[in-house]
């Protein structure tokens, strides 16, 4: 969801200036910054904005500048020179400068006038906001296509490190069964069949096909919906954890160092794989 675009344009001898930068947020968060000729189409920007970039903590600057001399300032003469004569009757013997600097203070006294917001410069207004937004987007289909490239990788690796472990499965299984047999002869009249039994039991407890089962399923659902949904971040960052899950299982399972060692490189791989998924829209 981060991203970057800016736009700007002359109109009516004014230049246009629009800055629209995003963060990562769960919603939509807009902060922008308006300048007062345009308050008044404030609530057209902001669902604009809203409808086009969907989520993300946005900043939204827009400054105005004119390029051309006006004539916008209105000096209030009659309200002046009253204000001169009720200070005069207040203080009578002051100087008339000291009375006109207090008098320009003074309400109304100096004033703007402004024109009214044209339609046209709504108009262009709103082109260049979308032109700004044109480029952000621009800016988050570049990060998207190295952001896909990354999470593939990483999916990718999971399911490598998932496929290692599969040699390592009987392995453990006759590692524990010689040790129990072993630490067994130390004693008498040991009962083999219920010797089996609890070996049967045990190996059904460390049994982790279902485990790897799930774990490819997520794998490839993550990436289905990643190659084939759009806004599908929320629904990534549900599946990241349904690929969490299976991985700690498989680890509390695993009773082996080597397929520890792959589980411990899953996580390094899902905690990125979280990270990342935080920036898909």
């Amino acid at each position: 969801m981060t991203g970057f675009g800016r736009a700007e344009d002359v109109f009516e001898g004014k230049k246009i200036t629009i800055d629209i930068k995003s963060l990562n947020s769960k919603s939509f968060d807009l902060n922008i910054k308006i300048p007062l000729r345009y308050k008044e189409k404030e609530f057209e920007i902001r669902k604009i904005l809203n409808d086009r970039l969907i989520r993300g903590k946005v900043d939204c600057y827009i400054n105005i500048e004119n390029l051309e001399e006006t004539n916008d300032v209105k000096i209030n003469k009659g309200l002046i020179d009253s204000y001169i004569n009720e200070l005069r009757n207040i203080a009578s013997d002051g100087p008339d400068f000291e009375y006109l600097k207090m008098a320009v203070r003074l309400p109304d006294a100096i004033t703007s006038r402004p024109d009214e917001l044209s339609e046209g410069e709504w108009e262009a207004l709103a082109k260049i906001v979308n032109t700004a937004i044109d480029r952000f987007e621009e800016f988050r289909k570049t990060e998207g296509k190295i952001l896909h490239e990354e999470l593939e990788r990483n999916i990718q690796n999971i399911d490598k490190y998932l496929n290692e472990v599969i040699p390592f499965e009987e392995e453990r299984i006759v590692a524990v069964r010689e040790r129990y047999q072993k630490t067994l002869k130390e004693f008498e009249n040991v009962d083999e069949t219920r010797f089996y039994q609890e070996m049967a039991y045990f190996t059904e407890k460390l049994d982790i096909s279902e485990e790897k089962v799930r774990l490819t399923q997520h794998l490839k659902y993550y990436k289905e919906v990643m190659d084939n949904e759009d806004f599908n971040g929320k629904k990534l960052g549900f599946i990241s954890q349904e690929i969490g899950r299976e991985i700690n299982t498989l680890g509390s399972k695993a009773n082996h160092a080597q397929i520890q060692k792959l589980v411990v490189m899953m996580k390094d791989d899902l905690e990125k794989i979280k990270e990342q998924t935080l920036n898909v829209l």
